[in-house]
């Protein structure tokens, strides 16, 4: 899916949901667990009854990776189950040296064709450079995240001069100094386009999508953390929507795990619903 192609589906919807798969095997309802194939028969109901709300579906790799072989069927399973008319994410954070990528890229953009994969930035140009020369793929860079260990390096300062991180955080040398997160949106977007690059902004960071707006006006963000990590839906629409909507606001556990019972698919249904309604709301709001 190319990225009109995904404006489009926001557009058409009035929606810029992402319903995250992180599919853990242990929350599944009593009466799927031990069945031959629980995660995909959750998976698809979970996708049926979410469809209509969502223009995405994230796939955490890692809930399938560690159940092995089953596993990555199910994944495969679950990819292809998903509508054409979705934009699909390998929430993979993959990143190597340059031919181990091209292993990575070939994994999730052939073998299975996902739309897009998160990649982790710290390697360098090289590292994610593989992922950039696949036509109508979308790489998402990790730009700033959302869980508590963000702040041993990603709000680090780092000089503009020799690049080297301050050993003192939040203290500024001549205001000449740059958040590294800052550094890696500015450098990482000059490696592609807006086409093929996305980036991953936690909602609980919130606060700073003005300033990460100001960097990258026109790029997509992925942004985790709505939901049952505590992020405001209404802060992320009030700083992060741009002119094409630019936002996939994902919520994984807040959806698929709102109901335990076998109205699972029903409970998930009216979350996503409800986020769906507020979304409409934003855009209604941002365009006027």
């Amino acid at each position: 899916m190319t990225r009109q192609q995904l404006v489009e589906q926001i557009n058409s919807k009035k929606s810029y949901l992402c319903v995250g798969l992180d599919t853990d095997i242990d929350k599944l309802p009593a009466h799927l667990k031990g069945t031959n194939n629980a995660v995909v028969e959750f998976n698809k109901a979970i996708i049926d009854a979410t469809k209509a709300h969502c223009v995405s579906y994230k796939i955490n790799t890692a809930f399938y990776e560690s159940q092995g072989l089953k596993g990555w069927e199910a994944m495969q399973e679950t990819l292809a189950y998903i509508p054409y008319t979705h934009f699909t994410i390998a929430d993979a954070k993959r990143g190597d040296i340059g031919n181990t990528s091209a292993q990575y890229a070939k994994t999730f953009f052939e073998v299975l064709p996902f739309d897009a994969i998160t990649v982790a930035p710290y390697m360098g140009e090289d590292s994610v450079r593989p992922f950039l020369e696949y036509e109508n793929k979308v790489t998402i860079v990790l730009g700033l995240t959302s869980n508590a260990g963000s702040n041993d390096f990603q709000q680090l300062l780092v000089s503009p001069y020799n690049e080297s991180l301050s050993m003192v955080p939040n203290i500024t040398q001549g205001n000449t100094e740059k958040r590294l997160y800052e550094h890696v949106l500015e450098r990482v977007s000059s490696w592609g386009t807006v086409d093929n690059l996305m980036f991953v902004v936690g909602a609980t960071r919130a606060s700073d999508l003005e300033n990460i707006r100001s960097i990258i006006p026109d790029h997509f963000l992925l942004v985790p953390g709505v939901g049952a990590q505590g992020g405001s839906l209404e802060e992320v629409s009030r700083f992060g929507l741009n002119k094409e909507a630019g936002l996939l606001v994902n919520a994984s556990r807040a959806i698929i795990f709102a109901g335990g019972n076998e109205d699972f698919a029903i409970q998930a249904q009216k979350i996503a619903q409800s986020y769906h309604v507020e979304m409409q709301s934003y855009l209604v709001d941002f365009r006027n």
